[in-house]
């Protein structure tokens, strides 16, 4: 089986791709002038920020940055685009030839561009009656497209794929995937050797959906001797099924020539000047090449950039065990009030804490306690452990085992047994520092 995806994804931008117009139109066609409804006369003029966004994902993707680029016009004639051709780039994308990296397999990307939305077509009715309403408001939205090769193997790594994309552009550029109408797919499948492309799909779980059932369609038209019409599908999310929709296109059914009213863009210069910033999954990649198992490392940047810092700042104070059991800890308990709170001073306040703790001089009880109360919440300190003050605990239990005091005279690690005891029993309301000293006095004066 191979499947290759077409991702377009929305661009955060306050305008849209080339018009003044509002991104947030919310009324039906209530964001639009004469460029995004392709008026006579109108010109288009690129917004440099969707430019500067594009080229940060090209280059963030490994591509090949073309040094020059220029848009085309796609020509086909349908009621979303008034002016029946959309603003693409065709013969010079912003980057070729990338790789990502999902799962430890590496896909290839063929090519990352900008182009146009269509406008929206709401269709609405019972079946077989159903009439179809257009919305222009998404007419000239920023899109980034990304084209993968057919390297993906199976409907749940194409959703894999998508969802570890979507974690890096949305730290990259500010892309939110929890927004439904950012990100659409095309995905192309081929079970046999004819491959079939199912159209505009939206969200993540539909993407997986989709491949499954074409999957099982195809395989289930080889099985019967029959073969796989190339064609364009589109998935009804209702019935769960991919249904035809047309012929597939063909490039040379597009029509293709260059956009006249803009002109060519030299980006090579701004590629090179550009400097990413370390994203999540790459962050836990290296998190994982020092030392920190793969799993951790992803809970910890996923729950949050700060939370990761927070631990890159504990591990040179307290070493790589402490600061991990610390972070993944206490620290993750009460993110949700603490990442509001973060400031230097509390940064470092945690940090002597957990140090605190190492050395003996805090214990865990109270450190978690003061973490708590660092995040807002209201904190009761517990009552003191069973067996009365730390005295009266450590004599009752060397009393308890005598054969530890017998050991004690050749072998002084002995009394670990006897300390662990103790901190067991005082679930951390005592300093290991203090448990140490007393124990060992105890069993001095017992031997």
């Amino acid at each position: 089986m191979k499947i290759g995806l077409e991702i377009h994804v929305q661009l955060p931008t306050r305008s849209k791709l080339f018009c003044a117009c509002s991104t947030a139109g919310e009324e039906p066609n209530s964001a639009v002038c004469p460029v995004c409804l392709g008026f006579p006369g109108s010109r288009p003029s690129l917004n440099r920020r969707a430019l500067e966004m594009g080229v940060s994902i090209a280059k963030f993707l490994g591509c090949s940055i073309n040094e020059e680029v220029w848009f085309s016009r796609k020509t086909y004639f349908y009621p979303d685009l008034p002016k029946n051709f959309q603003i693409t780039q065709y013969e010079t994308p912003l980057g070729t030839n990338g790789r990502f990296e999902v799962g430890g397999r590496s896909i290839g990307i063929w090519r990352v561009h900008l182009e146009e939305d269509p406008g929206r077509i709401r269709r609405v009715g019972r079946a077989g009656e159903e009439v179809a309403l257009v919305d222009y408001n998404r007419s000239g939205i920023p899109l980034v497209e990304i084209v993968t090769a057919p390297d993906l193997t199976s409907p749940e790594e194409a959703r894999a794929f998508l969802v570890d994309l979507l974690i890096e552009l949305r730290h990259l550029v500010g892309v939110s995937p929890q927004d439904e109408q950012t990100v659409r797919a095309d995905a192309n499948i081929s079970v046999g050797e004819e491959r079939v492309e199912i159209k505009n799909i939206t969200g993540l779980r539909n993407v997986e959906r989709g491949l499954r059932f074409e999957a099982t369609r195809q395989s289930r038209l080889l099985a019967a001797g029959k073969r796989i019409v190339r064609e364009t599908r589109r998935f009804d999310e209702e019935r769960g099924t991919t249904l035809p929709a047309r012929e597939k296109e063909f490039e040379e059914d597009y029509g293709y020539i260059g956009e006249p009213d803009l002109g060519t863009f030299t980006i090579g210069p701004m590629a090179r000047a550009m400097v990413l910033p370390e994203t999540p999954l790459a962050r836990a990649a290296r998190l994982e090449r020092e030392g920190l198992p793969a799993a951790t490392a992803r809970q910890m940047v996923l729950t949050s950039m700060e939370l990761a810092d927070m631990f890159e700042m504990l591990c040179p104070r307290v070493g790589r065990e402490a600061a991990t059991t610390w972070t993944l800890g206490a620290l993750t308990a009460n993110w949700k009030e603490l990442q509001g709170r973060l400031d230097d001073r509390t940064k470092e306040e945690i940090a002597t804490l957990v140090e605190g703790v190492r050395s003996g001089t805090v214990t865990d009880s109270e450190a978690k306690l003061r973490i708590a109360a660092l995040a807002g919440k209201e904190v009761t300190p517990e009552a003191p452990a069973e067996g009365g003050d730390l005295e009266a605990l450590v004599a009752r239990l060397v009393d308890e085992h005598p054969e530890v005091v017998k050991d004690y005279a050749t072998n002084p690690k002995a009394a670990n047994f006897l300390i662990g005891q103790v901190m067991k029993e005082g679930k951390g309301r005592y300093s290991s520092k203090d448990v140490a000293e007393k124990m060992r006095k105890e069993l001095e004066k017992r031997v």
